[in-house]
């Protein structure tokens, strides 16, 4: 056996391995001994049927497997001559490959690049105070109250904070909007629908929240809605001035409950002081999470750029592919139509590219410092993924663990993050750590 190694660039390589005459018609005879010994052939005891029967009878199935073999024995004869660490195999280029002859089996790969470890030791990461401002645990509770809220007519005019119920129909140019909106007809009229005056979280149709305001039940009026320059919803109204003649069927006005006995009881504590005690805590815990996650964020930052290694090109496509899919999914999901995607392919294309190549940034970084700190997942690790992954998917722990045996690439993906994250959670708590002045 002979390996030549090219260099395509600092990451990619290719592997030229020869095979002599012997050690190709070793492994052709090798599949040719376990197909004999596997197959069944009228008129034969198993493993008994001559071996130029078996070849005849079964030599699409016998070439394919003998192929197979060759490459992989060239693969690992390969990786093991050539000491290169490879982290992903690109391309085969196979040639021909037949018994009695050598062969010679062309690999592209891509390695491990050269990585010289920046500082990780004390970056510098500013995290927010956790103490809940009293302001903080009023608006939760404000928002607790809000969650119990009854809704009861009001005989007067709308104001922020009611709902209002209404139906619409809707114009442009003169026309109706029917025939602008296709399918999407809940944007050209509705007999019915709720929204909330001037709430915070904007209706369908942009800027309706606030015309509402002022109206009562029976009042008909023509209101004037801009959509923005870009409204992915219904891209044929984006920029363009619609006009939707509205008649209000009815006013609720929210009514909260009182900080009485029943809500405490609802709420699980006594009284107010026990009630404020309760969303204290639930706020300085989530102020460390968040906390937490801004310090990672922080310390992936620093560590990208400080990066100065090349990135290996079939790792940076598949992350591309993963943050492509993730976007367009969430998107769709929102309604943006396939053609906004076709738009803006270049810009995304783009886009993704450069966040792939920093999270395979980040990967090769993590890695190389659990090494260098001689990190390891353990079993405890595991057990606790397995135990909140069970408790997102709402899956049995046991059905988790029997699916990860089946699936050996999941298992050391999922092996593989843990490792990363344990890595990730080290450096920051090397982190130097400054917190911010509260705001006022």
């Amino acid at each position: 056996m002979n390996v030549q190694i090219n260099d395509i660039n600092e990451t990619r390589k290719t592997l030229t391995v020869s095979l002599d005459k012997s050690e190709v018609d070793g492994e052709y005879n090798t599949v040719l001994g376990e197909f004999s010994r596997q197959v069944r052939i009228p008129g034969f005891r198993p493993g008994k049927a001559p071996a130029a029967m078996v070849a005849k009878r079964f030599g699409k199935e016998l070439k394919e497997e003998f192929k197979h073999k060759v490459i992989g024995k060239a693969y690992r004869d390969g990786l093991d001559q050539s000491k290169l660490e490879v982290l992903s195999l690109v391309e085969v280029e196979e040639g021909a490959i037949e018994p009695g002859l050598s062969a010679a089996i062309k690999l592209t790969v891509d390695i491990r690049p050269e990585i010289k470890l920046p500082e990780y030791v004390g970056i510098e990461t500013e995290v927010q105070p956790t103490q809940p401002t009293d302001a903080e645990v009023d608006a939760v509770i404000e928002g607790l109250r809000a969650e119990r809220a009854d809704f009861k007519v009001a005989e007067r005019a709308a104001a922020k904070g009611d709902y209002v119920r209404f139906g619409y129909e809707g114009s442009l140019d003169g026309q109706p909007l029917a025939g602008v909106v296709g399918d999407k007809t809940i944007y050209a009229s509705a007999p019915q629908t709720w929204e909330e005056v001037e709430g915070a979280n904007e209706g369908l149709l942009p800027g309706m929240s606030k015309l509402l305001a002022g109206l009562k039940a029976g009042d008909k009026k023509t209101l004037e809605i801009s959509f923005p320059a870009e409204f992915p919803a219904v891209p044929a109204l984006a920029g363009k001035t619609a006009h939707y003649a509205v008649e209000v069927q009815e006013v609720r006005e929210r009514v909260l409950p009182p900080l009485d006995e029943d809500f405490f009881k609802a709420n699980q504590v006594d009284d107010l002081e026990g009630l404020k005690t309760q969303v204290r805590a639930n706020l300085a815990m989530r102020k460390e999470y968040e906390n937490r996650a801004g310090q990672r964020r922080q310390v992936t930052d620093a560590l990208v750029a400080r990066a100065t290694f090349p990135v290996p090109e079939s790792l940076v496509a598949s992350e591309r592919d993963g943050v492509l899919r993730q976007f367009i999914e969430e998107n769709m999901r929102r309604g943006v139509p396939q053609e906004q995607f076709e738009q803006n392919k270049k810009q995304l294309y783009e886009s993704a590219t450069n966040a792939a190549v920093s999270r395979v940034k980040v990967q090769l970084l993590l890695a190389k410092i659990a090494e260098a700190e001689k990190l390891k997942v353990d079993e405890k690790d595991f057990n606790s993924w397995v135990m909140r992954e069970s408790m997102r998917s709402s899956q049995r722990p046991e059905k988790l663990i029997k699916d990860l045996g089946k699936d050996r690439d999941q298992l050391r993906a999922v092996q593989q993050q843990l490792l990363f994250d344990k890595a990730l959670d080290f450096i920051v708590s090397k982190a130097t750590v400054k917190t911010a002045t509260a705001k006022a």
